[in-house]
């Protein structure tokens, strides 16, 4: 059985190779999340993780700023939150979620690992990076979305998209249940 740390560092290791690949000029490229640049999607996976752990009552690791350098920003996000993964205290915590009582380590398992795996396809279309997404992270990417139901796509989470075209690979299958075209 895997832990959250093993799931966490699993999803952010690839996002951080492409986000520390980027071209300082492509940054501010538009994604595919409307109104989002690059830059604002990296802001966005920190801002979020880092107001969950605020909420869970877990101080959130200090990063620089995402306008400055979002591929150092995410490196040390990362690292932080990999070191509080690596605490019991942190990652059993319990607290009471959306779908009822849970702990940390189950909702960033869930939630944000998945949250890391859909983004980085996003940054990834953005700046012509690499947007393959693996058998594993299709995987993780289905089972989220199926557990996630109807809560996928409530305002701000996810749009409905067109159906994917026959004869569509898995991945693009996948993608188009999150609103994307791949």
């Amino acid at each position: 059985m895997t832990t959250v740390h093993e799931n966490y560092r699993a999803a952010a290791r690839p996002l951080g190779d492409l986000l520390r690949s980027v071209p300082g000029d492509r940054w501010n490229a538009p994604s595919p999340c409307e109104g989002w640049s690059a830059a604002d999607v990296v802001r966005h996976l920190i801002g979020t993780q880092r107001s969950f752990l605020e909420g869970a009552g877990v101080a959130p690791p200090e990063s620089p700023d995402v306008d400055e350098d979002p591929a150092a920003a995410w490196t040390a996000h990362e690292r932080g939150v990999l070191d509080l993964l690596s605490d019991p205290g942190v990652t059993d915590r319990t607290y009471e979620g959306m779908f009822g009582p849970t702990t940390i380590a189950r909702t960033l398992d869930t939630y944000y690992v998945f949250d890391m795996i859909a983004h980085r396809w996003d940054v990834a279309r953005a700046v012509g990076g690499d947007t393959a997404l693996t058998e594993s992270e299709l995987d993780r990417l289905e089972a989220a979305l199926e557990s996630f139901g109807e809560h996928a796509y409530m305002e701000g989470v996810f749009v409905r998209g067109p159906e994917a075209p026959p004869g569509a690979s898995r991945q693009e299958r996948v993608l188009a249940r999150m609103g994307r075209r791949a």
